[in-house]
């Protein structure tokens, strides 16, 4: 009788000890080293919705990690973003900018972003970096304009509003405070010397629309005041339109070329 008890205890034993290894052996299955969880670890690029992810990895090397400082124009600057407002920069995000150096970014319009990308970063930057109502009580010119520019009246609107800077040609100077006027302290360049803003080379590199928002918005990183400017009165949108012609028509055919470029064969 204890022979069959201490057998039966054995064998129950060994069933116990084979249904707990068992039960490791499925518990253990799922974490398994190669075997995929019941999601995904790394989010698919088109999901990435947040705004500091999509503006580091599609914004950031044009117009600066906190939006400053950057080749482009600077986006944490509450006047441009007041003025543009969020449908332009989401029109813009999208679409780009033909024949210059912002691209497109929407699916649609051959970019990587899908359309919810587009709207997180055009709402991140306003979110950001924008200030509703910003000119309180003073009504900036409209992001675009349907007035015709006059290159001659630019002439003398930039002698008003630019010269001191800029130099009488546009062609820049020191900003030492000898040369060019207003421009002194460590505040004025940080290299020490305006460039010219009528280099053929810089103007086939800048739309007019980005030339227009510069003059509007100004560049605070640059220490350049916006329309309201540092003369007595503000410019206006007719003054900023003929500024824009005067700028335009010193672009050439031919930017950064000694000779024309001859046609080619047919």
């Amino acid at each position: 009788m204890s022979f069959v008890s201490g057998n039966l205890q054995r064998r129950a034993g060994l069933c116990t000890l084979a249904l707990c290894a068992a039960c490791i052996a499925v518990a253990g299955c799922g974490r398994a080293p190669g075997i995929p969880g019941a999601g995904p670890e790394v989010v698919r690029p088109e999901q990435v919705v947040d705004f500091p992810t999509l503006y580091k990895q599609n914004c950031a090397a044009c117009h600066g990690e906190s939006g400053k400082d950057g080749a482009a124009i600077s986006l944490a600057n509450p006047v441009y973003v007041d003025v543009a407002g969020e449908a332009n920069l989401r029109n813009t995000i999208s679409k780009g900018v033909a024949g210059r150096l912002m691209p497109a970014f929407a699916q649609s319009a051959g970019g990587m972003l899908t359309d919810r990308q587009v709207t997180a970063i055009a709402h991140g930057i306003v979110e950001r970096w924008g200030m509703p109502n910003l000119p309180a009580g003073q009504n900036p010119p409209p992001y675009q304009t349907t007035l015709a520019g006059n290159a001659e009246h630019g002439l003398a609107a930039y002698g008003i509003f630019c010269a001191r800077c800029h130099g009488v040609t546009g062609e820049g100077g020191p900003a030492d405070g000898k040369t060019i006027q207003g421009r002194s302290g460590p505040g004025a360049s940080k290299s020490g010397w305006l460039g010219s803003i009528v280099d053929p080379s810089y103007l086939a590199l800048i739309s007019d629309q980005s030339l227009r928002s510069i003059l509007i918005a100004g560049r605070p990183d640059e220490a350049m005041p916006d329309w309201r400017n540092d003369a007595a009165q503000p410019m206006t949108d007719q003054q900023i339109t003929d500024i824009l012609a005067w700028m335009a028509s010193k672009r050439v055919a031919n930017p950064g070329q000694p000779y024309p470029t001859p046609p080619h064969a047919e």
